[in-house]
């Protein structure tokens, strides 16, 4: 079994899960985590900036890797890439909605419009795989479970090993409503494991997915952005919230790594979105988020974080003592 019970993975996330990020998360907690969704033509192709996404560093435990694509010629050669590799899985992405990959009928748009030959490439995958292979998609309608359970059924009989089933509609891309009757009976249907994804941001949200779907695996994506420590919070009963030096300790160490990975100049400009994403909704005002865009070396950066220092505006502290059970918390000093 690749996961056992309670698991909680790191998503895929294009643009986010690189070494950086995947390192900040499992300081706080994480294992299983992903590179960013890697096409498979890209792969084959030797283009550098694919090949630096997937890099694993020499200090990670699990790592798994996420391909996209519809060419059998180009998957099959993209699997003896990866066989050459060190990862621990290999997962097919049948669910990305982004409109880049829905042109190229790829992702979610293939196992809608093409769900024989989804399956088709699938059982490619599996068939010259040396590690086990899964599968992330998403829930094809959002109140009738038949269409989402028919179709991983026939997924499961592909040889994969288990199924990332994200709660959400296509066009719903990765906000709203997350269907809890769906993958509900999609868990009651199938034998492998299945892993749940979709609108875990707290504990709250993420013990209300378990409890209303009774999927003890879960996969958080967009709620990991800019705060790694989701990943204790939902599993520690113990947790607190960072405090306001050790969120700006993080942010620090976060985007030095960068630096490291990628040198100063594309660290900051890949960077701005990742200050960006810890900053949001913790009371820092507009002023200092703006900022962010001029970015551009070490010591603007260092002058932000004595700024992130301070703490936020006493109007978030007020919220907090209002809303108690909210997501992305701090604690004073």
């Amino acid at each position: 079994m690749i996961y056992p019970e309670d698991a909680v993975l790191l998503a895929p996330l294009a643009g986010h899960t690189d070494v950086p990020m995947r390192r900040s998360c499992r300081r706080h907690g994480c294992r299983y985590a992903f590179t960013e969704m890697i096409d498979a033509g890209s792969l084959v192709f030797g283009n550098l900036k694919t090949l630096k996404l997937a890099e694993r560093a020499a200090d990670e435990d699990f790592l798994g890797i996420q391909i996209v694509g519809s060419d059998p010629d180009q998957l099959t050669k993209a699997v003896e890439i990866i066989n050459q590799r060190h990862y621990d899985v290999l997962d097919f992405n049948l669910g990305c909605p982004a409109p880049k990959v829905e042109k190229k009928c790829e992702g979610i748009t293939l196992a809608l419009k093409k769900p024989d030959e989804a399956l088709c490439l699938t059982e490619l995958l599996v068939k010259h795989s040396r590690i086990p292979v899964t599968v992330k998609t998403r829930i094809r309608d959002y109140d009738d479970p038949e269409p989402t359970v028919k179709f991983l059924k026939r997924l499961e009989e592909t040889g994969i090993a288990a199924v990332t089933l994200h709660g959400r509609v296509m066009r719903a891309f990765y906000s709203g409503e997350v269907s809890f009757p769906v993958m509900k009976a999609a868990k009651e249907a199938l034998r492998i494991p299945l892993i749940a994804n979709g609108g875990v941001t707290s504990k709250t949200t993420y013990r209300e997915l378990r409890e209303k779907t009774g999927i003890s695996r879960v996969m958080i994506a967009r709620g990991a952005l800019g705060n790694p420590w989701i990943f204790d919070e939902v599993s520690n009963p113990d947790f607190l919230p960072p405090s306001v030096e050790e969120f700006a300790s993080e942010i620090k160490q976060h985007l030095l790594e960068m630096v490291d990975f990628y040198g100063e100049e594309v660290a900051f400009r890949a960077g701005r979105k990742t200050l960006l994403e810890y900053l949001r909704g913790r009371g820092y005002p507009g002023t200092l988020r703006a900022s962010v865009s001029f970015l551009s070396n070490i010591t603007q950066f260092l002058d932000l974080i004595s700024v992130i220092m301070d703490g936020p505006a006493e109007g978030f502290w007020k919220n907090l003592e209002r809303e108690p059970e909210s997501p992305r918390q701090l604690r004073k000093n």
